[in-house]
């Protein structure tokens, strides 16, 4: 056996991995990324655990992603450009990661480093103030260095957690105070909130096709840097009123919006645009969207996130023509513990199921322990420590590899019997069947056809097995 340093854990890889093109690697809090090909045997078909039929096929599979902030280049930008390069390279090389989505905010985000938006001259309808001047200072850096990796699949799409702040009813960029004493303070007093359920944005037609052109601008002035926007989503949480930057919109305004605004503004832009992003469990706002005609016409897919996962199986149900997209992964609180890891798989399993082609992480780098502008810890795929310009990879990250890693962008989902593992075909013939073992050690057995084979999955850990189609 080789021992192989990993970002300072411990891998062990057997003989098996080369001489059979057969991979095995699991994923535990202690052992990252553990290759155990050696230990694969030959099972029992008739006894197997999990029975795979290479013809049942469901959704297709396009890409897993993370989001660019300003956080995260401040944080990157504190390390040398080796271990920055080093950084990216892993999470976007194909033997690597080989993440290929990036997402990215339209104007001030939760994790910016403080309020902005590109049109900050109030009354500016015709947009002839508008900049991205500040995203020059970090966005656009993060981005332009990771799309220097990119092999032609690379996608970058983008949402606005806020609109320019005249054109909010509140005149502040978060929808409610902050009350919890140990926060920063923010912008919006209490005479201030906008609740949940009511229209935070000024609905008239001159406000509408202002940001419209806002919209517009934004993705012509991208594409003038080099960085093309696949796809927009014309609100970050539309139904939730938030401490951060954040705009609370009704269902039936948001339709109006995208079907008489939005979309006619983007046509001819070379940048589609997708529902959501949606934050909570209900179809019926869903529903109120999706069933307008003149916003239906313009929509390719929707995109949902955290309680909006209740709502995701039911949209799927009634509207089969979406492509579907996990926006942004429940980001924890600060610890990159294992629980939150084992957490990362729970909902790779829930939106891969519910029939996601997308699947995005959140925070890419973040300094360690540090909170948001507005006081929020959160997790990421990478800790950076400035004073000692070190930085360590965290177990989710890994998590998402044995996945990520594995999957081919173009891969079909298998429907299998419920339990916790996921299966895919990719498009050279390979399998790819991914574990999730919550208790002790315990052996598995993969059936495909008249061939077996028996893994043993480490405890508590999520684990990965690829089948190469000279093996089947």
């Amino acid at each position: 056996m080789r021992k192989i340093a990993f970002a300072g854990i411990l891998v062990v890889a057997g003989p098996a991995f080369a001489a059979t093109g057969m991979e095995f690697t699991s994923t535990t809090f202690t052992e990252r990324w553990r290759d155990g090909a050696a230990s694969v045997v030959p099972g029992k078909a008739a006894d197997a655990d999990l029975k795979i039929d290479l013809a049942a096929t469901d959704q297709t599979v396009l890409g897993f992603g993370v989001c660019a902030s300003e956080l995260s280049w401040n944080s990157l930008s504190a390390l040398s450009e080796a271990d920055r390069k080093a950084i990216l390279d892993e999470i976007f090389s194909k033997d690597g990661g080989a993440f290929s989505v990036i997402r990215t905010p339209i104007g001030a985000s939760d994790f910016s480093a403080d309020y902005y938006s590109y049109s900050e001259t109030p009354g500016d309808f015709a947009m002839e103030k508008f900049s991205i001047e500040r995203d020059r200072k970090a966005l656009l850096p993060l981005l332009k260095e990771i799309l220097s990796r990119n092999d032609g699949t690379f996608k970058v799409w983008a949402s606005p957690w806020c609109p320019p702040l005249w054109m909010k009813k509140s005149g502040a960029y978060a929808s409610k105070p902050q009350t919890d004493p140990t926060w920063p303070k923010n912008d919006c007093s209490p005479a201030q909130q906008v609740h949940e359920g009511e229209d935070g944005f000024i609905c008239d037609d001159a406000h509408f096709a202002a940001y419209a052109k806002y919209f517009r601008k934004y993705v012509d002035a991208y594409r003038a840097e080099g960085v093309p926007v696949w796809m927009v989503m014309p609100q970050n949480e539309f139904n939730s009123d938030q401490v951060f930057p954040s705009c609370t919109w009704q269902a039936k305004s948001l339709a109006t919006f995208v079907g008489k605004y939005l979309g006619p503004a983007l046509e001819g832009s070379g940048t589609e645009l997708y529902f959501g992003t949606m934050e909570r469990p209900s179809f019926e706002m869903a529903r109120t969207v999706l069933d307008d005609p003149d916003c239906r016409r313009y929509l390719k897919g929707a995109g949902f996130q955290w309680a909006g996962k209740g709502a995701i199986g039911k949209v799927r149900e009634m509207y089969p023509g979406l492509t579907l997209m996990q926006t942004e992964q429940e980001c924890g609180d600060g610890r990159n513990d294992w629980n939150h890891a084992r957490h990362s798989w729970e909902l790779m399993r829930h939106y891969f199921r519910c029939g996601v082609s997308y699947y995005c992480y959140w925070n890419l780098s973040l300094v360690d322990n540090a909170m948001s502008r507005w006081g929020w810890r959160q997790n990421s795929l990478v800790s950076v420590v400035p004073a000692e310009r070190s930085f360590t990879w965290n177990v989710e990250y890994h998590v998402l590899k044995q996945l990520s890693h594995y999957v081919k962008r173009g891969a079909r989902r298998l429907k299998t019997a419920e339990g916790d593992w996921l299966a895919f075909a990719n498009p050279d013939g390979s399998v790819v069947v991914a574990f999730g073992n919550a208790g002790p050690a315990r052996k598995a057995t993969v059936a495909v056809g008249e061939k077996s084979w028996t893994v043993t999955l480490p405890a508590d850990s999520v684990s990965t097995l690829l089948l190469p189609s000279s093996e089947r």
